[in-house]
This record gives C-alpha cells, structure tokens and sequence, in this order.
C-alpha cells in the first residue's frame, strides 16, 4: 500500500528547496547560551544528521523549529515560514520526541486512531492498520501501550508520527537507550521513509555510525556551535588526514610557524 498518497511518486526525486532554514540562531537561558549563532539548511528528501554529544543543543535547536521556544536571536524556517505563527504548517510536520505522546492505557491501533481523527485523516481507520504493518506492530495492535518494551514505544510513536502523512520529520535521538537488534529495526524504518516515500529528515544523534548509515550531510553541534557541516563522504575524508598538535610559548611565532606550513603545502588547513 502507499503510505503518501502525495509523496510516493515523488519517491528519490530531489528538488534544491530547503525544507529547513537556521540562520544565525543564538538562544541563552539567562546567562547561559545553549546555541550561539548556528546556521544550516535542510534539502527536501534529505535524511540530514545533526550530531552532538548530550547536552550540546540539539534538542533545544529542535524545540525552536517547532515554535515551542523562542530564539534569542536569529530565526528557524520550516518551508520557510515559522511554526510558532502558522499552525496550519504545523500539520506537514510529523514529531518524536522523548516524551513519545503515546497514551499507556489504550492499545496500539487506539493510540493511532485517536490521533488520526485528531489530524481529520480521511480514512482513519485503513491508515491506521497500515502503518502498524509498517513499523511492524500489527500483531500487537490490541494490546495496550503500557506493556511494549521501549523499543516497541519507539516504534509505534514513529508511526504516530506518520500518522497525518507529513512531508517533513523531525527525530530526536530516535535510537537512545534501545538495544542493537532494535536500533536497526528503527534506522531501518528512517531509510525506509527516506528511499521509498521521498521524506525529508532531520535527525538529532549522538551516535557518530548511526549518522554514518543515515545521513548524506551532517552538521556537528558542539557547545552551542557548528564545527563542521558537510556531506558525511567529505567529513570522514577529512577524519582520515593525521592531525599534529604543536605547542609554541610565543603567539606571534605560532602564527608564523602556522602561515609558513600552509604556504609550503605541508598541511591542508592550520590554526593557531
């Protein structure tokens, strides 16, 4: 079955229309910058790779695209428009998060349903049955939620959030805490959506492989800043060339140890 009634024909045809915008993005807590200046755009069909360890911005950057916190500075384009204005955009969008959004005491299909009507999906029902075969869970439809394992709760909120057939989907750490056998069963579903149906991702990770498998570019997010964002073939080239770390007491003689080296085609990039 099609799972986009407007997307599947599209399949990997790739248009240069950024679906995500950051421009200068600078958001502080009080005193405390979480990002500061970050700026990245996201092509349609896409499955990009936001990369940083805990605590380094990836999730607050992912709450500003949706319009649930307010930049600093800055701005957060989704189709070019920002999602905190424009609630209508908010419904080409598909979300998982930490908190997955799922109700522990109704069972799997009811979970999907409920939100299928929330999304006025026409055949609610039929769209339902399908993306529990698609995220492999039809077997459990009617069992209750609070019993999955939470692999089984990640797979499920995947299909929640397909549920209203979304040209865009954000993922925050879609693999944390799973064990290997189901990680793969997740990262299996995004390259899915991404070879099959044309979806465009951004996905949030910690896990330098997982973004190697997914990913075509990747921006890395370290401290509130950007320290490299690439196509993941040009970012691993660069990783295999040796790096050498000298230290010099003098400043000005760094400068000009660093200037010299370069100019001798001795190293491709320094910095002192």
């Amino acid at each position: 079955s099609v799972l986009w009634q407007g997307l599947g024909s599209q399949g990997k045809t790739r248009t240069a229309m950024n679906v995500i915008q950051i421009e200068g993005l600078t958001k502080q807590f009080d005193s405390l910058t979480v990002l500061d200046n970050i700026s990245l755009q996201v092509e349609k069909g896409e499955v990009f790779g936001f990369l940083g360890p805990n605590g380094a911005g990836k999730t607050t950057t992912l709450r500003v695209l949706l319009g649930l916190l307010r930049p600093t500075s800055g701005r957060a384009l989704v189709f070019g428009e920002d999602l905190a204005h424009d609630e209508r955009l908010r419904r080409r969008v598909g979300v998982l998060l930490e908190n997955d959004g799922l109700y522990s005491r109704l069972t799997a299909y009811d979970n999907l349903s409920y939100y299928a009507r929330l999304y006025e999906v026409a055949n609610a029902a039929k769209r339902s049955e399908e993306l529990l075969e698609f995220v492999g869970l039809h077997d459990r439809r009617d069992d209750r939620v609070g019993d999955f394992s939470t692999g089984m709760r990640r797979k499920l909120g995947v299909a929640r959030a397909l549920i209203h057939e979304p040209e865009a989907l954000l993922f925050d750490e879609p693999t944390a805490g799973l064990d290997p056998e189901m990680q793969k069963m997740i990262r299996d579903l995004i390259l899915r959506l991404s070879e099959t149906e044309g979806s465009t991702v951004f996905l949030n990770s910690h896990n330098l492989d997982e973004v190697q498998r997914l990913c075509s570019r990747v921006a890395i997010l370290h401290k509130g800043r950007i320290r490299a964002n690439d196509s993941v073939e040009n970012l691993r080239r660069q990783a295999d060339s040796p790096a050498v770390e000298i230290e010099l007491a003098d400043p000005a003689e760094a400068l000009t140890a660093c200037q010299a080296l370069t100019d001798a085609g001795l190293v491709s990039s320094c910095r002192a």
